[in-house]
């Protein structure tokens, strides 16, 4: 059963004294469900602390060219207003300590093994530990959950005239480990749950994954999926892998996808329109947001794909990876062309990049293949944070053999707006055509900021020989016009 604390402030308006309700709600573990004590968490608003579940949670360490599964913690709860954190680590002596994303300047106040810092707005974080980035805490702090049924809806759950199916606090094992959802049936995954298993909505229409718990396979796998189907929302919910395939009218706000196995791309599109992302928390074994065309079935291009206010780390390949995949695999070399356009990805912030491969590098990757066509992306307002491995920018028309049977159509119209980077990390980066026939066109740079300084064309000190690229470690290669940095 959850805890729901309301803590009683007064506000001074003129003269009179105003009540303000501020509220925490904590989520303790359900029957059967696993916890773990590398960190104690507790959290409070006014006098009294209030402990918080932390519930394991698997992420990939790529040590060699191998996937090594490492065990990191995971702890949730709700809130308004302001709240005070208390973390204590158990696992080992705090040397040093860091909260991030950094951009949002939280600094613990260190005493023994014990952090303390405050909130003012829900938030997703990572704190860690003398460096250990794979025995983390995972902390998402959320805004009071509005989807919540009332207990007389939770109660009529799985009767006749409810459309609800509710996951009380527990561990729930699907039958066969799929479960279809009907049309117009809600999800509801209490906090304290985990469901294990695939929750699926194939070829319906308004359905929603509501709640605080846990939702995914044993093994590897999708813990929601979405495919042919309209007007989708999730919310709040954790998942290991949330696909969008050949759907129109998706919305996913404040999900958090983590995944540990080879090829565990978070957030996939294929072949979709109209899908949003808005808070989301994202780190995966592989891309953490994808866009692709026809692939795995679903046939066509993308159109209106937004990512805001989110926060992705990838553990191996891309934070972001949009092109790969179109119509040619399946039909031949000789396909039409699908376009993939109208997408937007603004106020982010990129933890972590780490792929060996130069082929799959790039936070910001535009690799067009498969005939596609990928025009009028914007990336705005968004911090990169010293990655592990991997470039800041890859944009090219490649045919790559491995997964493409056609080299991509075109590239362009592609906007970078405020990306700041600050490391020292980051290898070459690329932006390359394929042939006089098949380019990449009008990329522009506009406050490109690294390491504190501002790549332009007419920037101070750069030889008037130089490509402005040249100044940020970005190669401009053959069949590209009209790079522009401001």
């Amino acid at each position: 059963m959850r805890r729901r604390i309301t803590v009683l402030s007064f506000i001074m308006a003129g003269i009179s004294m105003i009540p303000a309700k501020s509220e925490i709600v904590t989520y303790p573990a359900g029957p059967g469900v696993e916890t773990i004590d590398d960190f104690t968490v507790e959290v409070r608003q006014g006098d009294d602390w209030h402990p918080v579940s932390v519930y394991p949670v698997k992420v990939d360490q790529v040590i060699g060219t191998g996937h090594h599964v490492e065990i990191a913690s995971m702890a949730y709860f709700d809130f308004d207003g302001t709240a005070d954190v208390r973390v204590v680590s158990n696992r080992e002596r705090v040397r040093e300590s860091r909260i991030r994303p950094l951009s949002y300047d939280i600094t613990p106040k260190v005493t023994g093994d014990t952090l303390l810092f405050s909130l003012s707005r829900p938030m997703n974080l990572s704190v860690e530990v003398n460096g250990d980035i794979f025995h983390n805490l995972h902390l998402f702090a959320n805004p009071i959950d509005k989807n919540r049924p009332t207990a007389k809806e939770i109660k009529r759950a799985g009767k006749k005239g409810s459309k609800l199916i509710y996951f009380a606090p527990g561990r729930h094992e699907l039958p066969d480990g799929v479960m279809k959802v009907p049309s117009g049936y809600t999800v509801y995954i209490d906090g304290g749950a985990r469901v294990v298993g695939q929750l699926r909505a194939d070829t319906v229409e308004n359905v929603r994954f509501f709640g605080r718990g846990e939702v995914h396979p044993e093994g590897r796998g999708e813990g929601i999926y979405v495919c042919r189907s309209r007007n989708i929302e999730a919310d709040g919910v954790i998942v290991t892998q949330i696909p969008v395939g050949g759907s129109d009218g998706v919305s996913i706000t404040n999900v958090k996808s983590i995944s540990s196995y080879g090829w565990g791309d978070g957030m996939n599109v294929f072949a979709s329109d109209n899908v949003s992302y808005d808070g989301v928390f994202c780190r995966n074994s592989d891309d953490c947001n994808t866009v692709y065309a026809t692939r795995k079935g679903f046939k066509g291009g993308c159109r209106n794909i937004k990512m805001e206010n989110s926060t992705l780390w990838a553990d191996v390949a891309h934070p972001i990876m949009i092109g790969l995949h179109g119509a040619a695999t399946e039909i031949g070399p000789d396909a039409p062309a699908d376009t993939i356009r109208n997408l937007t990805y603004r106020n982010i912030d990129i933890l972590d990049h780490q792929e060996k491969q130069i082929d799959y590098q790039g936070c910001f990757t535009i690799n067009c293949a498969d005939n596609n066509v990928v025009r009028d992306v914007v990336f705005d307002n968004i911090r990169v944070e010293d990655f592990r491995q991997g470039q800041l920018v890859n944009i090219r028309i490649f045919f790559n053999k491995k997964y493409c049977a056609a080299p991509g159509t075109s590239v362009s119209n592609v906007l970078f707006k405020d990306i700041v980077y600050n490391g020292k990390n980051a290898e070459m980066s690329i932006i390359c055509g394929y042939s006089p026939e098949r380019k990449v066109t009008d990329i522009t740079f506009e406050n490109l900021v690294i390491n504190g300084e501002r790549i332009s064309d007419d920037m101070p000190g750069k030889p008037k020989w130089y490509k402005t690229g040249d100044m940020a470690r970005i190669w401009v290669g053959e069949h590209v016009d009209n790079v522009v940095f401001k």
